[in-house]
């Protein structure tokens, strides 16, 4: 008799962040080093849509139940930083589109990627070891799960706004 198939199950919230932190820090790396024209707007492109995508998951589901488990006035602190971060984000993202040569295009690539990897850093090093020690791996099985979800939905839903500039 065969072994029956186990289904495919979802990665953990945590694991599921981190691969989004790999592949948008990916992306950042080759925008760092293009110059102007078709691949740079391409490429800001893909990393709108992944950090769109990324926040919204990580302040829809797995912010709000960090903050739930994790009661001490520092985590409350760790919380507040990461949302505040993913807003200077938001506003420096469409700067990165725009430049009067290829010097300042790759500096303020370069500033972005530091914004990105600094908080990236700060969460892996930070909010995640102390997530794994307030909630359970069911929990964080389950968070991954809906944010695996909620993550396919946006993909379809979120249009990058940088496309129409050179």
């Amino acid at each position: 008799m065969a072994a029956a198939k186990k289904k495919p199950t979802s990665p953990d919230a945590i694991a599921l962040l981190k691969d989004d932190h790999k592949t948008v820090m990916a992306l950042l790396e080759s925008l760092e080093k293009s110059g102007a024209g078709p691949r740079r707007v391409k490429l800001l492109g893909q990393i709108e849509k992944e950090l769109k995508v990324h926040t919204t998951i990580e302040e829809e589901i797995f912010y709000p139940a960090f903050r739930e488990a994790a009661k001490k006035k520092d985590d409350q602190t760790m919380f507040y930083e990461a949302v505040e971060e993913h807003r200077v984000v938001d506003m420096v993202l469409p700067q990165a589109a725009e430049g009067e040569n290829n010097e300042e295009l790759k500096a303020k690539a370069k500033v972005l990627k530091e914004l990105v990897e600094h908080h990236a850093d700060e969460e892996e090093k930070d909010m995640f070891p102390r997530a794994k020690q307030v909630m359970d791996k069911t929990e964080l099985r389950e968070l991954g799960a809906r944010m695996e979800a909620r993550k396919k939905e946006l993909s379809g839903a979120v249009t990058p706004n940088l496309s129409s500039r050179a």
